[in-house]
C-alpha cells in the first residue's frame, strides 16, 4: 500500500473526508508525507504516481490513477466520468472539464482540443474521439 487514510477528517458538502498519508516513497512523494482529502480509499490508486495534495479532495465515484495529480483548490466528485479512452475524462468545478492532467475551460477544449491533442501526442483518431465527447459534454454540461 502506498497511502493510508487518516484520523484527520472534515465535512465537505456533508460528506465526511480523511486526509491521506503517503507510507511509502513514490514519484515526488516522501513516506510520512500528507495528502489531500478522500471520502474513500478506493478515491486514490494504490498503484501508479498519482497522488491528491493540499486540500484538494476527491469524493463520489471519482477515481485519481495512473500518473494523475490533483492538486489546489480542486475537487473531483464525478457526476461524469469517462474511461476507455487514453486518458479518463471528467467534468470538473467551475465549468472545467479534465482529460488526463489537462483541465481546461468548456470553451478552451471546444476552440484547441485538436491542438492540445497534438501537443500531448494523440493521434488524430483519439483527437477526433476526444472532440466527439468534448462536444457532447460542452453541450449538456453548462
Amino acid at each position: 500500500m502506498k497511502f493510508e487514510l487518516t484520523n484527520e477528517t472534515k465535512i465537505v458538502n456533508g460528506i465526511k473526508l480523511c486526509r491521506i498519508k503517503a507510507l511509502v516513497s513514490f514519484g515526488d512523494i516522501k513516506a510520512g508525507e500528507q495528502g489531500g482529502w478522500l471520502e474513500r480509499e478506493r478515491g486514490l490508486s494504490q498503484e501508479g504516481n498519482a497522488w491528491v495534495y493540499g486540500d484538494a479532495r476527491v469524493y463520489g465515484n471519482a477515481q485519481v490513477s495512473g500518473n494523475a495529480r490533483v492538486s489546489g483548490d480542486a475537487w473531483e466528485k464525478s457526476p461524469l466520468y469517462i474511461q476507455g479512452t487514453k486518458a479518463a475524462i471528467t467534468n470538473c468545478k467551475h465549468g472545467h472539464i479534465a482529460i488526463g492532467c489537462q483541465a481546461h475551460t468548456f470553451e478552451k477544449w471546444r476552440k484547441d482540443y485538436k491542438k492540445i491533442g497534438k501537443e500531448y501526442g494523440y493521434s488524430d483518431a483519439q483527437i477526433k474521439e476526444y472532440g466527439a465527447i468534448i462536444a457532447l459534454i460542452c453541450k449538456i454540461g453548462r
